[in-house]
């Protein structure tokens, strides 16, 4: 228990505004390598989710070069493309890494919201004269958001934690305090910067949560009765004399 009262005050301690690495300037570090690394993710996966879901043709490619992908050791991705791009492109190799973790779920994410649409809706767009470009705007991006935002979720949530070893090649982030913990044998710093990790993932999660609950399509179908629907009549009882 000490430790977690131990590591919370190294998070909370004024030294972590000093320094050439302060704990607010390692958080927006890693933060950057996160947002950056999954937007430029999305740029390359969503498109080839999408055509993927629509079209139906290189889903068994795609399931293949994503299970490669994910099997991948992150570490030692990102000192190989650093090793071949070497220590003036260490940052963009660095990148690199963190967008192939990060283009599988993504791109599961998105053709498999396509896919998880019933066909029968795609086939009245298109019986009702839809152009293929339609469908694909109107009805398969629409209602295959909810699971792209999933797609999102859990590529964002895989690279919050790889990127704690940009530090391995010297680029910061939270994984600064990780290695120099280890150095020292700071279990404090170790223990507090792994809280403030688990903490970024933990507030990712709930705010993709958030996305994907407001992402589901709702019926908007009318909730009132029709002014001229007219009330079932009442059954008439006869009296007997």
């Amino acid at each position: 228990m000490n430790y977690f009262v131990d590591a919370f005050a190294w998070i909370f301690s004024p030294d972590r505004l000093e320094g050439s690495l302060t704990l607010p300037m390692a958080i927006a570090q890693h933060l950057a390598f996160t947002f950056g690394s999954v937007a430029i993710a999305s740029v390359i996966a969503i498109p080839l989710g999408w055509l993927i879901g629509h079209t139906g043709r290189g889903r068994e490619i795609a399931v293949f070069l994503s299970g490669a992908a994910r099997a991948l050791p992150a570490l030692g991705l990102v000192v190989l493309l650093v090793m071949l791009a070497g220590v003036t492109l260490k940052t963009e190799a660095a990148v690199t890494a963190f967008v192939i973790l990060a283009v599988p779920s993504i791109l599961a994410g998105t053709y498999s919201g396509i896919e998880a649409i019933d066909r029968s809706v795609i086939d009245a767009g298109r019986a009702m004269g839809m152009t293929e470009w339609q469908i694909l705007f109107r009805i398969e991006m629409p209602l295959g958001l909810s699971l792209l935002i999933g797609g999102l979720r859990s590529a964002s949530l895989q690279v919050v934690a790889t990127v704690t070893i940009a530090a391995y090649v010297g680029l910061g982030g939270l994984g600064f305090f990780l290695i120099q913990g280890l150095q020292t044998r700071n279990y404090s710093e170790i223990l507090g910067a792994a809280i403030v990790v688990v903490a970024l993932a933990l507030a990712l999660d709930g705010l993709f949560a958030l996305l994907a609950r407001f992402a589901v399509p709702r019926t908007t179908g009318p909730r009132v009765r029709r002014r001229d629907a007219q009330p079932a009549p009442l059954p008439v009882v006869q009296m007997s004399h």
